[in-house]
């Protein structure tokens, strides 16, 4: 039977990810020479024999280590599914990892990896900020299962990390967890500085494993563990999935990680489900494709907002001139800056609901990541739980509007944000008309 590996050469060179979405890990005749994989919407599986079907439990449950040549066959569906072996299987190919798991939201995968590798008594060093959910989770979850957050800040450099790490007790720091670029700020943050820091201060009893939610880039324009990170995450309901149609999550790493992510997702049931798998299957194959435009318009977008009279600040990565750090960081990381920009509108959170509310081919929504384009205010939506002191400290601002660029026309996009900004001007003027 052909391995993955063979899957993946022609004539003993490797093909391209954008390549292998279309066939990896699946084989026609398996499904009657559907081109495409079936959905496989069943519960359980049928074993051939009970001697069959202990063995696999045996592996399931890590009762014995399989043999050479041995694999774990289908028992249930919260086990595994083939729908999800061919996604997780695809979900390597851009950044790399050994081993992938599915999950049903973003946050099933971010909670169920953090409580898979994580125990009471130990401490999480992470950015800031980070999606609301996950600073949620992080602050007000994990403290329950006698888990430790520490935040540290945007602007921390090298040397001020090092002492943050030093001043955590010795063994408690079991995790450095990153959001780059992180939402809605832009903030990049140097991987391969936090690595040393995670390979310095661990050890092989205690190691501190380097976690980065790689939403806003990846899989496409940065991958982490080529800089050092253990573990991957994914909202792959952003652009994974790419249509606003799914929710789903992943997480990728090497096999040993792996095994412990995807047991406690056995347990917890966070799995994703087969039609969701199908439906992300189908999106990895333009994958690239709606990245790399929806970042070229966002190019466009972005150096027009910077000249814009009504705009106070641009946050985006090839607006980096203020920060020669985060220009290096961005030069060693990332292979282009993407489709979120942030920008603050001059005023304050009047001036920016009057231009979300003035908008009209881009749709006032959170999420990011779709074909469609959306705006929203971090302050008071997807940051909202956040206090407003924590918001300034991470360089949230009332006057913030998150930019997701999706794959319209620039041009229709900077018309319809043109007109926007007409709407708050006219609004200023009447109010300057009654002072």
């Amino acid at each position: 039977m052909p391995t993955l590996h063979d899957h993946a050469h022609i004539g003993g060179q490797h093909l391209r990810p954008e390549s292998l979405m279309m066939s990896y890990g699946y084989t026609p005749a398996w499904s009657e020479g559907a081109i495409k994989p079936p959905i496989f919407q069943t519960s359980t599986f049928v074993f051939k024999s009970a001697e069959e079907g202990k063995a696999y439990f045996e592996l399931a449950y890590g009762l014995r280590q399989a043999n050479p040549d041995e694999e774990m066959g289908l028992i249930y569906s919260r086990l595994n599914n083939p729908s999800l072996e061919i996604l997780e299987h695809r979900l390597t190919l851009w950044d790399g990892a050994e081993e992938a798991a599915s999950f049903a939201s973003g946050m099933a995968a971010i909670s169920t990896t953090l409580l898979a590798l994580l125990k009471p008594g130990d401490v999480v060093l992470h950015s800031e900020p980070v999606y609301g959910g996950s600073d949620f989770f992080l602050k007000n979850v994990l403290p329950k299962f006698g888990i430790t957050a520490v935040g540290f800040r945007p602007t921390a450099t090298p040397e001020e990390l090092t002492a943050q790490v030093a001043g955590i007790e010795q063994g408690r720091l079991a995790m450095i967890f990153v959001e780059t670029p992180a939402n809605p700020t832009n903030h990049l943050v140097d991987l391969e500085a936090c690595a040393a820091l995670a390979r310095q201060h661990g050890t092989t009893e205690h190691p501190i494993r380097l976690v980065v939610d790689n939403t806003f880039l990846g899989p496409v324009f940065q991958h982490p563990i080529k800089h050092g990170a253990d573990v991957v995450l994914y909202s792959a309901t952003k652009f994974l999935g790419g249509h606003s149609d799914l929710i789903a999550g992943a997480a990728l790493a090497s096999k040993p990680l792996m095994k412990e992510i995807k047991a406690m997702r056995t347990f917890m049931g966070t799995m994703c489900d087969p039609n969701t798998g199908w439906m992300l299957m189908r999106s990895l194959e333009t994958l690239k494709l709606r990245m790399e435009r929806a970042a070229q318009s966002a190019q466009l977008i972005a150096d027009w907002l910077r000249q814009h009279p009504l705009v106070a600040r641009t946050y985006y990565l090839t607006h980096l001139e203020h920060s020669p750090a985060q220009q290096d960081i961005y030069r060693r990381h990332c292979l282009s800056p993407g489709s979120m920009i942030s920008f603050d509108i001059k005023g304050g959170e009047p001036e920016a609901f009057r231009f979300l509310n003035a908008l009209r081919l881009i749709k006032l929504a959170v999420s990011l990541g779709g074909t469609e384009s959306l705006a929203e205010h971090p302050a008071t939506m997807t940051h909202s739980d956040i206090s407003v002191p924590e918001q300034a400290e991470m360089g949230i601002t009332p006057q913030m509007i998150r930019l997701s660029i999706g794959v319209e026309d620039a041009r229709d996009l900077m018309l319809d944000l043109g007109q926007a900004f007409e709407a708050v001007g006219v609004a200023q003027e009447r109010e300057l008309e009654l002072a």
